[in-house]
């Protein structure tokens, strides 16, 4: 077997797979064949026996990354908890990994609510969020026992304590506050700035007036003050900053009203390499910045690590780079003097975020993974849509009708925004590990586009 060791004489336009690990799942390799092959699975043999476009991700990865914040924050701030991202990536199957793992899951949705139980996850340690959850959702929320809401805004506030009162219940919750702090990111997905949808404002002095009403709420428990800056991060300073931010107004609302938090929930949003090149933040190093900042901020008021328990929520540095998407290549169109077009059997149904945020991926052929990526190529979906892309300008083995195309670092918000769009059935979803293949999510069939269309 050829594991992934960096190539020393390959171009930078002629990588194989033995120099994408930076993007890779961590158990891929190229086996005697010539293949690409994950979790010990050759995924040619493997596209050829689920079909595609079929969603591929690599358990040991999954498992390694929550190990790992799980290990560095046992290190760096023992009184901590992880609470896997769920939006980037749910199924009953990570639902119960996660909590094999010993991590809490961080929902959005009464749908990811209701997985999460199918599952059997321990609701007490979920943590729900939502700029507008609905009645329902909240209600629903509530009776399972979510162990916390993060509260976006003074309507759920009042919402949270009815429905909390009605039952006899004190519901435990968070604020989520913004903290001002413009991410190094995509526009789309800034979430801590002043001009955000999210949160309680700091400068309005709205953040100070949910404390108080919280407070004053009986059927609520304010726990402690949640942020969540942005996702996709590559500068680990803009948690240093948000973490200022975020004890000068404790320092102030110990101040004014005597509240101190017992909890701090920094959100996730870590940055992860998609492309050969892209320096990402490693998840040792963001745990040392977080809890550093937190260590020294704390200090100036007399707090410890006994005295804060430290949420932090991972998603996509968790999931991105253990999946892989495996398409079939249908038809090659090339316009002299243009570009190439390699069109396969899925596109923005399955994958959006290239047209969403002019995501870039790298990607091979599964086929002679081992060989140069000498042809530059965009590959195209099989859409009613001129925008309907998958990788713009990428590089890949000179492609043939019938071969398995791999994009890879697909883990993550992919299946999560996956559509019907045109009616396509959603692709199937498998795990490998130890030579084994396990399908977590059936590939949809046009019974289930039929399922809720009633006539």
């Amino acid at each position: 077997m050829a594991h992934l060791d960096h190539d020393p004489d390959a171009r930078p336009d002629q990588r194989s797979l033995v120099d994408l690990a930076s993007v890779a799942p961590m158990t891929a390799q190229l086996n005697t064949a010539g293949h690409m092959e994950v979790g010990g699975v050759d995924l040619v043999e493997l596209a050829y026996q689920h079909g595609t476009a079929l969603y591929v991700m690599d358990e040991a990865h999954l498992r390694h990354c929550l190990q790992s914040y799980r290990s560095e924050l046992t290190a760096n701030w023992p009184n901590s908890v992880v609470a896997y991202a769920s939006k980037a990536f749910i199924c009953k199957a990570m639902c119960k990994l996660v909590a094999e793992e010993g991590g809490w899951l961080e929902i959005n949705s009464g749908g990811e609510l209701a997985i999460a139980l199918a599952a059997g996850f321990d609701a007490s340690q979920t943590v729900m969020h939502g700029n507008n959850k609905t009645e329902r959702e909240l209600a629903e929320a509530i009776g399972a026992g979510v162990g916390r809401i993060v509260v976006d805004c003074f309507e759920e506030l009042e919402r949270i304590q009815q429905i909390a009162a009605e039952r006899g219940l004190i519901q435990k919750i968070q604020l989520r506050i913004k903290p001002g702090v413009v991410a190094e990111t995509h526009s789309h997905i800034i979430t801590g700035a002043e001009d955000s949808k999210f949160g309680f404002g700091i400068n309005d002095g709205w953040a100070e007036q949910a404390v108080q009403i919280a407070l004053q709420s009986p059927n609520l428990e304010l726990c402690g003050l949640h942020c969540h800056i942005g996702s996709q991060i590559f500068a680990l300073d803009c948690y240093e900053q948000a973490v200022e931010v975020l004890f000068r107004l404790i320092g102030n609302l110990r101040k004014k009203i005597g509240y101190l938090p017992s909890e701090l929930n920094l959100g996730g949003g870590v940055g992860i390499a998609y492309l050969v090149g892209q320096q990402a933040p490693e998840i040792a190093g963001f745990v040392k910045t977080v809890t550093g900042a937190i260590a020294r901020q704390a200090a100036r008021l007399g707090l410890t690590q006994t005295d804060i328990r430290l949420f932090i929520e991972p998603g996509r540095s968790i999931v991105a780079n253990a999946g892989v998407t495996l398409y079939t290549v249908g038809a090659i169109k090339e316009l002299t003097g243009i570009r190439t077009f390699v069109a396969v059997d899925g596109g923005m149904s399955d994958n959006i975020r290239t047209c969403l945020y002019d995501a870039r991926y790298e990607c091979l052929i599964a086929d002679r993974a081992g060989e140069p990526r000498d042809a530059l190529v965009t590959v195209a979906g099989k859409h009613c849509e001129s925008g309907d892309v998958v990788a713009i300008d990428s590089s890949i083995q000179s492609p043939e009708v019938g071969d398995t195309l791999v994009v890879l670092a697909t883990g993550a918000y992919n299946q999560s925004m996956a559509s019907n769009y045109n009616k396509q059935p959603r692709p199937a979803v498998v795990w490998l590990v130890d030579g084994k293949v396990r399908e977590v999510i059936r590939r949809e069939e046009y019974a289930d586009l039929l399922s809720c269309d009633v006539g």
